[in-house]
């Protein structure tokens, strides 16, 4: 369609007397600005010229295919008067626009001259959606393998950190550091998996944005094809026309010439190109050869014949000019209106697919350059709120203080097994000499050693507390509860929170001994805020069990024993928590408050648990036996109560159950109390 031209002339007249020999000015190539008429010849019945109407669209500029259709053998009567104007420059302002003011009009204004436009259009839009999908692709497997990289780090450093828990690995500071690593790991993997999950978002906006383009895409495409097609089919139509019309008018001259009693042999039709007698010649012989059509003929049959020509050649006219008038406006809606609309909604899908890929990267580049510096400040944070990082931890490790606290740990906690190796001390008729004098020891301990001497020398008060009845001292001293308790407690609430294995690890069996004399010869001159406490408070930890193991009658009596057993051997957690309670309302005044006071302390340690390790599981193991105490069974050994050994289990489930709903038993009661 777009290949073929109109450079046509007016319709030629012929020889017949009834019609003028007027020529038309060249119906050639659309030029801006040049205006040029197609004018109305007189061979043909006169028609009224079709205006173009004031709301159509402006025509076609140069590159209009109507001036590049060859129609050199048009032969019209009747031409329409059509005015030529540059395409979209003279849009009229009452008219609705072709195109929004934030569309580059001249961009559209060369589409519209290009030939080529639809399909350039076309396949751009092929080629961006071929880079969104391309850019969906990298985004959903980038995201699939930061996704495994973050849940393979998560898992590592969660399994490795239970691992090393359950393990005989070093405590101390190294401990601290390796879990406090771990969890700078698991902050990295939740990082890489929130990634994750940012690329798998843009690459299905990306596929999702890809398949509309391209649904857009085809619906235009085919709306072009078809809009092309009807045209295409209008101009077929009136090349039929024309081609009917070309033959009426031959028949016409053929009678017009018999009409006028020219010989057929040596007449003929003049040619449009050539002219003169030699193209009736041509014509002549052409007749001849068809058989002499008119031979024969009388006038009144010519007369009619050439009424009946007459007739087809003005219908076949009529015909013509019908479809070159439909020809006409088709072709100036398609190229001054569809056309344009088919350009801007074809660049509007490119600038949509090209920026949503472009954003898309951006945000990635963004994602990327965050992940990238989240990484690096969780390494190495940027203010001390954030933590210390990855080096830091790494270098807070003490081996030397680490060693130091595992040997204390190790020498009281072999202290009373049999030797293994040779024995260091024993008579001197066996040929064991003297012990020689120890040197170094400061080296291993901070504190110098405190032998009887210097506990000597503190005054005894006469108030003991390690072996005497709780009632009794609580009376004597008049407190609501024990003081060593409270002491404790206090220390220890105020420097053990967050220290590792707490209750759990014993403190030196010497600095327990040490302390144990203190507070039993004079409590308030013990200092527990001093430095020979606080670098190791396992010592009062360890003191504070040593107090409770020495109750002649233990924290939860040997009266009720068998009924905190009984009840902890419940089945139902409801049932045995009811029991419980009940059996510690059963409790003495002085025993009830202790223990009440001992379980909030024990309960504030359990929610440190992240930190010291010390579940409520953990603390009722360790203080299970304590509070019930240790009983001479009937053989003169050792037991547990009445039940021996065998009550232990019990004895822990009573313990944890308590600290469990502690809040029940003692916090609300207190509340209910005071309504």
């Amino acid at each position: 369609m777009a290949d073929e031209g109109y450079s046509s002339t007016a319709w030629e007249s012929t020889d017949n007397p009834d019609s003028n020999t007027n020529q038309t000015p060249p119906y050639g190539l659309f030029q801006p600005n040049n205006p040029s008429l197609i004018h109305e010849s007189a061979t043909a019945p006169a028609l009224s010229p079709l205006p173009v109407k004031s709301t159509s669209p402006p025509p076609r500029s140069s590159s209009d295919s109507l001036g590049q259709l060859s129609t050199s053998r048009w032969r019209d009567s009747v031409t329409l008067p059509i005015e030529r104007k540059d395409t979209l420059s003279t849009i009229p302002s009452d008219g609705i626009s072709l195109v929004e003011p934030s569309f580059d009009e001249n961009v559209l204004r060369v589409l519209c001259e290009l030939d080529c436009g639809v399909p350039l259009l076309l396949d751009r839009i092929k080629q961006s959606m071929v880079s969104c999908r391309e850019a969906s692709v990298f985004f959903k497997k980038r995201a699939v393998l930061e996704e495994e990289y973050g849940k393979s780090l998560q898992k590592l450093a969660r399994g490795t950190s239970e691992v090393y828990s359950m393990n005989d690995g070093k405590a101390g500071s190294f401990v601290n550091a390796w879990q406090s690593s771990m969890k700078i790991h698991e902050v990295m993997a939740e990082n890489r998996i929130r990634f994750a999950q940012r690329l798998n978002e843009m690459s299905d906006e990306l596929a999702s944005l890809a398949k509309e383009v391209d649904k857009n895409r085809k619906q235009t495409k085919e709306l072009a094809t078809r809009y092309e097609r009807a045209l295409q089919e209008s101009e077929l139509n009136m090349e039929k026309s024309k081609s009917r019309l070309d033959t009426s008018s031959e028949e016409l001259e053929r009678v017009l010439l018999q009409k006028e009693g020219e010989s057929l042999k040596d007449g003929g039709l003049q040619p449009k190109n050539q002219g003169g007698v030699a193209g009736k010649r041509v014509l002549g012989k052409a007749v001849a050869k068809g058989g002499l059509l008119l031979k024969g003929k009388n006038p009144g049959n010519i007369q009619r014949q050439e009424d009946d020509v007459r007739t087809r050649v003005s219908n076949a006219s009529d015909l013509y000019r019908k479809a070159l008038t439909d020809t006409q406006a088709m072709r100036q809606e398609y190229f001054n209106f569809q056309l344009p609309r088919i350009l801007r909604a074809l660049k509007e899908c490119a600038d949509e697919i090209d920026l949503g890929t472009q954003y898309h990267l951006t945000r990635y580049a963004f994602l990327f350059e965050s992940i990238v510096l989240s990484d690096g400040s969780t390494l190495v944070p940027v203010s001390p709120e954030d933590g210390i990082g990855l080096k830091s931890t790494i270098e807070s490790i003490d081996n030397r203080a680490d060693f130091k606290i595992y040997m204390q740990n190790y020498a009281y906690a072999r202290g009373g097994a049999a030797p293994r190796g040779p024995r260091r001390e024993g008579p001197a008729e066996e040929g064991f000499l003297p012990p020689l004098p120890t040197h170094g020891v400061g080296a291993y301990s901070a504190n110098p050693p405190v032998g009887n001497g210097h506990n000597s020398q503190i005054p005894d008060r006469g108030r003991p507390t390690f072996g005497v009845d709780l009632a009794e001292q609580m009376a004597r001293d008049n407190v609501e509860l024990p003081m060593i308790l409270e002491k404790c407690c206090v220390a220890i609430e105020k420097y053990g929170l967050h220290s590792q294995g707490i209750y759990r690890i014993s403190g030196m069996a010497r600095k327990v001994a040490s302390l144990k004399e203190r507070l039993d010869k004079d409590m308030d001159s013990v200092n527990l805020d001093s430095e020979e406490w606080i670098s190791d408070i396992n010592n009062v930890t360890s003191v504070l069990k040593l107090w409770f193991r020495e109750l002649p009658d233990p924290l939860l009596t040997s009266t009720l024993h068998q009924g905190f057993v009984e009840a902890a051997k419940i089945d139902n957690d409801r049932l045995r928590h009811i029991r419980l309670h009940e059996r510690v309302n059963d409790l003495p005044d002085p025993n009830y408050a202790t223990l009440k006071y001992f379980m909030g302390h024990l309960h504030k340690i359990a929610e440190y648990e992240p930190d010291n390790s010390m579940s409520i599981q953990n603390l009722a193991i360790v203080f299970g036996p304590t509070l019930f105490g240790q009983m001479i069974t009937g053989n003169g050994s050792i037991g547990h109560g009445n039940g021996g050994m065998a009550d232990t289990p019990f004895q822990n489930k009573a313990l944890e159950t308590i600290l469990e709903h502690y809040s029940d038993i003692f916090v609300d009661e207190t509340a209910e109390g005071g309504v």
